[in-house]
């Protein structure tokens, strides 16, 4: 049903927002004459439902405080059918952005807008597209996307996905970007400090005028530092044609703040403050440049109004590790990322913030430095990461005094702490109630942080190929912590509401890894029980610099395991094995390197190391296209070369890749199941 003007008053009034309502159409009156160079950052739109959009832009002046600019919202490119006229503020206050809310549109309608000053000076035209109503059949198709570092390379996903997009027919095309995370980098390199990394140019995007210098970056510590970096991401012409193209539903990872920061402390590595005035400046600038729909200390879409707060230790904890710190409760609630929008009949999303409420990151302590592992780079036994995970809920509340690596011992600094949490028990409640109601054929979870479990076999290494043996009692290994994938008990908590409730077309699209992934959320692997409760994605970064790159740079030689990471070709780029490692184990790798024939290294892949991947590149770059209806999800991983360099031809360049996964919807008490079909171009050792 269309939502009433009165209906869509009072829902608008809970986030105090600038409003429009579309009327009759009618001719444009307003003397438009387009002047991009007076809107330096383009337009934008952001989080449509069925009937209304937040529409976005910046138009900086030179004097005065406050401006009016006019928007129209058209039904057609020329703006000869205007429904929707009305003048919104700009102000210094926002740094001269502008947020409308338009309600009283048509649902799964395209519409075309713009903003006009008193001077006729224009922005751009954008286009934007509402929601299908919530009973709708069609075909819902969105593409997911995340980590542009604009500072080493450029935009050209954006350019392929706008290419593609033009040309396919428009009941296929995207109806919105969902964006998930790492917008910005606030650690940013400057060209004359540091001219290149691995073979990247660093361009530039911002002077921090406030910020601090740690190592090669500079990080902002006010406002102004992140503003400045909002608009050097804003001006790359790529993620502007992509803004005005469709409209984005966005959440933050952790750059969009601090790198390895976490509620409102300021980490990276060397340095840790607390930052509740940090936090805040970062969720302003987020605010501002990012239209959504989340509610501001003001209460109005119009301006922010920061809370005062200060940067002081936080010494108090609750009992899932949230610091009760007032300044730190203030500065983490001053913008609430997580919220949920219904497409049609076939999706729900629901996105939430992996940051702003998590607990202390258990594989951070400084006494786990002793158990060290060497030669196995990064490989840490399984078990142990399971029960630093766990806290003192572990084994039944009996977690072990001591976590061990081989013939090293240290107490468990975990014993008393609380499970990890990613999301925080408020968000967490939010979360599974929203999946619990969901009546879509699909629940789509937007999660920043990969979920698919990273592990390998060195179990089954020959005892001579390293001068260390891998411990007798350490099974399986994990490499690396920090997200889903090591989020043991959270992520089991999560799955098993899934299964005890009875959900169906359950799905995780995910970022932050540089990476693809494609498989299942599964709460335990082999030796444990498989238990396949959902599907679980992982896309590639637009931009930012991935494993596989930093191995080809770092990896020596020497190191006694470099096969079973990079097989060097003569001649030619290495073989990605790692690919193969996670995905068939440490024996397939070797008879890799041995044989090079991947039918042999197939056929001694180990089946219990990961039935949960049906496919991984950790080189990949691009973007994830999905497509869901009433029987079916297909999600298709569009990979790109290397971007180092701005591809001037309209496609965006050439591509790597193109893979299908498609997965039938699932009867509750069935396992779901993936069908890998690589369209275009070679995946290496990816399968």
């Amino acid at each position: 049903m269309r939502i009433s003007r009165r209906s869509f008053l009072k829902a608008a009034a809970t986030i105090g927002a600038s409003l429009a309502w579309a009327g009759t159409a009618r001719g444009s009156d307003v003397s438009w004459r387009e002047r991009r160079d007076l809107y330096p950052h383009g337009v934008a739109s952001g989080d449509p439902d069925s009937n209304s959009v937040i529409l976005w832009t910046r138009r900086p002046f030179d004097s005065g405080t406050r401006q009016l600019l006019t928007v129209e919202v058209a039904e057609d490119e020329a703006f000869h059918r205007v429904i929707a006229h009305e003048k919104t503020p700009v102000s210094s206050a926002t740094d001269w952005t502008a947020r409308v809310l338009i309600g009283g549109l048509k649902p799964a309608r395209t519409y075309w807008f713009r903003f006009t000053d008193t001077d006729g000076n224009g922005s751009r035209v954008g286009r934007t597209i509402t929601a299908a109503l919530p009973d709708d059949p069609r075909t819902v198709n969105f593409a997911f996307v995340s980590c542009q570092d604009v500072n080493e390379g450029k935009l050209n996903a954006f350019r392929r996905m706008i290419y593609e997009d033009e040309r396919t027919p428009a009941a296929e095309q995207l109806g919105f970007v969902l964006h998930l995370g790492d917008f910005i980098y606030e650690v940013v390199q400057y060209p004359d400090e540091v001219k290149t990394r691995y073979d990247r140019t660093i361009y530039e995007v911002a002077r921090i005028p406030d910020g601090k210098k740690v190592g090669n970056f500079h990080i902002p510590l006010t406002i102004e530092g992140y503003r400045t970096i909002y608009k050097g991401y804003l001006a790359d012409p790529d993620l502007q044609d992509a803004r005005a193209r469709w409209p984005f539903v966005a959440i933050w990872d952790n750059h969009e703040f601090s790198w390895q920061g976490w509620q409102s402390i300021v980490k990276t590595p060397g340095f840790e403050v607390p930052g509740q005035t940090i936090k805040v400046a970062a969720n302003q600038a987020w605010f501002e440049y990012l239209p959504a729909r989340v509610a501001p200390p003001s209460g109005t879409l119009e301006r922010f109004d920061p809370p005062a707060v200060e940067n002081v230790p936080i010494k108090e904890w609750d009992s899932d590790g949230l610091g009760l710190e007032p300044n730190n409760l203030t500065a983490i609630n001053s913008l609430k990322g997580y919220r949920a929008f219904r497409y049609g009949r076939h999706l729900d999303v629901i996105i939430t913030d992996q940051h702003s409420y998590r607990s202390a990151d258990p594989f951070t302590d400084p006494s786990l430095n002793k158990l060290g592992n060497g030669e196995f780079q990064g490989m840490s036994p399984e078990a142990g990461f399971r029960a630093l995970d766990g806290g003192r809920d572990f084994n039944g509340g009996n977690p072990p005094a001591e976590i061990s690596y081989g013939e090293v011992r240290v107490p468990n600094p975990r014993r008393t702490a609380p499970p990890q949490t990613l999301i925080g028990a408020e968000q967490k409640a939010w979360f599974k109630d929203r999946l619990k109601s969901s009546t879509a054929t699909w629940k789509i979870w937007g999660n920043s942080l990969g979920a698919l479990d990273r592990r390998v076999d060195p179990q089954n290494l020959p005892p001579a190929l390293t001068k260390e043996a891998w411990p007798k009692d350490g099974g399986y290994a994990s490499i690396y912590g920090g997200d889903y994938g090591t989020a043991y008990a959270e992520r089991a908590e999560i799955y098993h509401l899934v299964r005890d409730a009875k959900i169906t077309g359950f799905a995780i699209v995910s970022g932050d890894r540089h990476s693809f992934w494609s498989g299942y959320a599964t709460a335990e692997l082999p030796p444990g029980k498989f238990e396949p409760v959902g599907l679980s994605f992982v896309g590639g970064s637009l931009i930012s610099p991935n494993t596989m790159e930093a191995l080809e740079h770092g990896l020596r030689k020497t190191v006694p395991l470099h096969d079973l990471f990079l097989l060097d070709r003569e001649g030619a780029k290495p073989d990605w094995t790692y690919n193969m490692l996670l995905r068939h184990g440490v024996r397939s790798c070797l008879e890799y390197a041995k044989s090079r024939d991947l039918q042999r290294a197939h056929a001694l892949s180990n089946p219990e190391l990961a039935p949960h991947l049906e496919f991984v590149d950790l080189g990949g770059h691009g973007y994830a296209k999905v497509q869901l209806s009433a029987g079916e999800m297909r999600t298709e991983f569009v990979c790109i070369p290397r971007p180092i360099t701005r591809s001037e031809s309209p496609d965006g360049g050439p591509l790597r890749y193109r893979v299908l996964h498609t997965a039938a919807l699932w009867k509750s008490g069935e396992h779901p199941h993936l069908k890998v079909s690589v369209l275009e171009g070679d995946v290496g050792l990816s399968i």
